[in-house]
């Protein structure tokens, strides 16, 4: 048995089908965790979210920046971006089925000294704190009252953490922390306009598995979001997003071995990019 950990799909189906042919997966004994943005940009985001629903628990979700935007489209909070590809899911007949299983996914995963998170986690917390700031955000996503978090889930305030939280605001700053964080600074402030290159952030800012002192640096921590930094295989870290919608590649981790597997993708016209 083994367990593959598979970087931002984002609706590229016949890319993520030639990587599960690559890697021979077998649902009948292996594991797959997928780091988030199941669905946006690529052309069959509602086949991605049905293969991931029939897995049941052969498949780890957590949820990215692109699946959190399909819910709070859905709900008519915010309006659809020009290059969104959700069309077909929000027609779909089993479309309520496909929303209430995505809505009821993880925000962080940690299995022995592995986490799945889908952007990064903020230097002040431990994988433990982190794991119980991600349950109060799966609450709120799977309370009766969930359309309440998603009208007020946008902003990018708070932009640091503190424990005095409380509300909305602790709400959104766990969220983005795990749904949109690349760089901030060594006291964890987040920048969240820095999509380039780690080379390029800002003056002050790092990115944030490079924070010294980083509280969760004991861990192995799997995410994507990131496709300009590609495949970063650090000493415990893997950055998997590597820019399949940019005509890049599909990437797979097997944890067992930490061994690398990927496909390559057609991408898509320059116009319809947008992470």
């Amino acid at each position: 048995m083994s367990t593959y950990a598979i970087g931002d799909i984002q609706g590229c189906f016949e890319a993520l089908n030639q990587l599960l042919e690559k890697i021979q997966f077998d649902p009948a004994q292996d594991r797959l965790w997928l780091v988030g943005d199941l669905v946006n940009r690529g052309p069959d985001s509602v086949d991605v979210l049905r293969w991931a629903m029939g897995l049941g628990e052969r498949v780890v979700t957590v949820l990215g920046n692109h699946d959190l935007h399909l819910l709070a489209v859905a709900e008519g909070h915010v309006p659809p971006h020009r290059s969104d590809t959700l069309d077909e899911i929000l027609a779909a007949p089993d479309r309520d089925e496909l929303l209430d299983w995505l809505r009821r996914q993880r925000m962080i995963y940690a299995e022995g000294d592995w986490v799945l998170v889908h952007a990064g986690l903020l230097p002040q917390w431990t994988v433990a704190q982190a794991v119980r700031l991600g349950a109060e955000v799966e609450a709120a996503l799977r309370a009766d009252n969930y359309r309440d978090f998603l009208q007020h889930l946008y902003g990018n305030q708070p932009d640091h953490w503190e424990d005095a939280f409380t509300g909305i605001e602790r709400l959104r700053v766990i969220t983005n922390a795990m749904t949109r964080l690349r760089v901030c600074s060594a006291q964890g402030v987040m920048e969240f306009n820095h999509k380039g290159a780690p080379d390029a952030a800002p003056k002050g800012t790092l990115p944030w598995y490079e924070v010294p002192g980083r509280k969760s640096a004991e861990a192995n921590i799997v995410f994507g979001h990131w496709s300009a930094l590609g495949l970063n295989v650090g000493s415990r870290h893997v950055a998997l997003d590597t820019g399949c919608l940019w005509g890049g590649a599909l990437s797979a981790l097997r944890l067992e071995d930490r061994q690398v597997f990927q496909v390559p993708c057609a991408g898509l016209a320059s116009s319809m990019l947008w992470q």
